[in-house]
């Protein structure tokens, strides 16, 4: 394995300058700190400075990082919180976007293969971004911030079944075969965790949460791989196993005392947002190909293109979810939160480059698109939400976990 000693080092220091730097810029501008983990990493990698050089070991870290954000996002999501309108609304607004999003890069793209990353690129949600963001804000337990993460979750989830279904080179009719498989198998699991089995294992839990054994840490890593394998074996987009993987512990820990229940939710943060997923986002800053971007002007303007195309294909269609008697301003900030994406364009691109099918140039469009949707949107979001009832809104240094009335 190709390990950089110097590598090894500045990653982990640009991950503690990062919330630093978040926490100098935030008495004047709140900025989500994914922002400069990639901004960070595209300024020391090899793009820029070139005083970071990915090498394998990172690439491997990046790979657990991404997986385990889709696990935190899975995991976070409260589905009885969500169910009903939200979920149910937010469905119907993706499968608009994904219509649209594929109807309008039939136009833009070379070919239907090249459509087809596009397109479904263009529908995702970040929800594993946003949601940190809407814990940070106070949004994350108002009617506002519940529609946002019912768009997340169809707009991460939806994403990884077209992927799986369209995307997988298998025939329609083989890729559906193959992913009912597995969402028996994963449907099985989560039917017994709903059904309470898990309640065995909170005993377990509660005696190692300060011991050597971390029961709960090691089960979830466990589940994590697990699930990750079964995607692969079954030629899946491993996300797909790493989101269920996070839907299905939620489940197995719900009943536990609430105070376990929050300590096993801290440790897991610590080791997704305090480890692995800085390194993806580091990584994603890192391998981001300025060259192929702005070396000819038809692939840089598609840049731009492709952040409006965010807005309207997916920000849109995101309205239908809104609250009740939303106004005007928590409409606008539920377009710009829903059109934020990120991981999503990342594993499409890669897939896409890989098989031959998605220009680099694209790509690198695409992937920079993403990067500007998450530094400008949630910004946008924020100060318009701010602005509403000219309250300051919660920066990180007040507690985060108290939700705000909205």
């Amino acid at each position: 394995m190709d390990i950089s000693i110097g590598t090894m080092v500045l990653v982990p220091a640009i991950a503690v300058a990062a919330p630093l730097l978040v926490r100098a810029i935030g008495r004047w501008l709140v900025i989500p700190l994914v922002v400069f983990e990639i901004a960070l990493g595209l300024l020391l990698g090899p793009a820029v400075l070139g005083w970071v050089v990915p090498d394998d070991f990172v690439t491997l870290l990046s790979e657990f990082g991404l997986a385990m954000l889709f696990f935190l996002a899975g995991n976070e999501i409260d589905f009885r919180a969500i169910r009903g309108r939200p979920l149910s609304r937010a469905a119907i607004g993706w499968i608009i976007s994904l219509a649209a999003g594929i109807g309008i890069a039939a136009v833009i793209a070379v070919d239907l293969p090249a459509a087809a990353f596009i397109g479904i690129a263009l529908t995702s949600t970040a929800l594993g971004t946003i949601m940190p963001v809407l814990r940070d804000s106070g949004d994350l337990r108002t009617p506002f911030g519940i529609a946002v993460i019912a768009l997340g979750a169809v707009g991460e989830f939806g994403p990884l079944l077209a992927i799986s279904l369209f995307l997988s080179g298998r025939s329609p009719v083989l890729a559906a075969a193959v992913l009912l498989s597995f969402a028996v198998v994963a449907g099985v699991a989560i039917w017994l965790a709903a059904k309470g089995v898990g309640k065995r294992l909170h005993r377990i839990i509660t005696s190692t949460l300060h011991t050597s054994g971390q029961f709960a840490v090691r089960l979830v890593i466990f589940m994590l791989l697990a699930l990750v394998a079964l995607s692969i074996v079954l030629d899946l987009d491993m996300l797909l196993g790493a989101f269920t993987a996070g839907v299905l512990y939620r489940l197995l820990l719900s009943g536990a005392p609430e105070h376990d229940a929050e300590i096993v939710e801290t440790k897991l943060e610590a080791v997704g947002y305090g480890f692995l997923v800085p390194v993806f986002f580091i990584y994603t800053g890192l391998t981001f190909d300025l060259a192929a971007l702005f070396g000819d002007v038809r692939t840089a303007v598609l840049l731009p293109i492709f952040l409006v195309l965010m807005l309207l294909v997916r920000g849109l269609p995101s309205l239908l979810a809104a609250p009740v008697e939303s106004s005007r301003r928590d409409l606008v900030a539920t377009a710009l939160f829903g059109a934020t994406g990120l991981p999503i364009i990342v594993a499409v691109t890669a897939i896409g480059v890989d098989n031959g099918d998605l220009p680099s140039g694209t790509a690198a469009a695409l992937v920079g698109a993403g990067m500007l949707s998450v530094l400008l949107f949630p910004l946008i979001a924020l100060a318009i939400r701010k602005n509403r009832s000219g309250a300051p809104t919660p920066t990180p240094e007040d507690d985060p976990y108290v939700p705000v009335e909205g």
